[in-house]
């Protein structure tokens, strides 16, 4: 490998901040070749794909005397840098329930820049439980409905209008029975697209 490589390709993630990153390197499922992402998840004319990250973390559940419910995600975004000993994993944001702001702290998925601490909030609007594989959250489309930039101004995620999650796998509700007050962290993976409008 040519060994300018691996910093030309830190140089893309240290740019993420002036929200420059147009390319990262292979997901882990981007190239499993699972389906295609459906037509009713994609984002309106006039926005573009800026970012695509992968996922680990837990889709978190509480039992109430209703059942198990979904109680938000915990999760760490990252991009795969190839390097000189081997491709390394770059954290670039966090996953997780969070109030927003701008909905006077109705609870939302969140997302939050690791270099900047720019974050959004969205909510979904589309989703696709047939792309999923069995035993997998389903695919969504989210809307961004608040965003955030960080204390020095910084714009790494708050300029983000949509955002698909897709190529999952895990995540889904137990299916025990369950104890009152009881809580439940299952793993899952996802690939998380982010789309701003284009031209900005």
């Amino acid at each position: 490998m040519n060994q300018t490589q691996p910093i030309r390709s830190l140089l893309r993630l240290i740019t993420f901040g002036g929200i420059t990153v147009l390319h990262t390197t292979a997901l882990h499922a981007q190239s499993n070749g699972v389906n295609p992402v459906p037509t009713t998840l994609q984002p309106p004319s006039g926005h573009k794909q800026y970012l695509r990250a992968g996922a680990i973390g837990t889709q978190n559940y509480i039992c109430m005397p209703s059942g198990w419910t979904f109680a938000g995600p915990q999760a760490t975004l990252y991009i795969t840098i190839p390097w000189i000993n081997g491709p390394i994993r770059q954290q670039i944001t966090t996953h997780f329930l969070s109030p927003n702001p701008t909905e006077n702290g109705t609870p939302r998925p969140a997302w939050q820049g690791s270099l900047d601490t720019s974050a959004v909030w969205a909510n979904p609007i589309a989703n696709s439980a047939d792309s999923a594989e069995p035993g997998a959250i389903p695919w969504l489309l989210l809307q961004v409905v608040g965003s955030q930039k960080g204390p020095a101004g910084g714009s790494a995620l708050s300029e983000t209008t949509y955002i698909q999650r897709v190529n999952t796998t895990g995540g889904i509700v137990p299916t025990g029975a369950c104890t009152v007050g009881a809580r439940s962290f299952v793993p899952y993976t996802a690939d998380y697209v982010f789309f701003r409008k284009a031209g900005a």
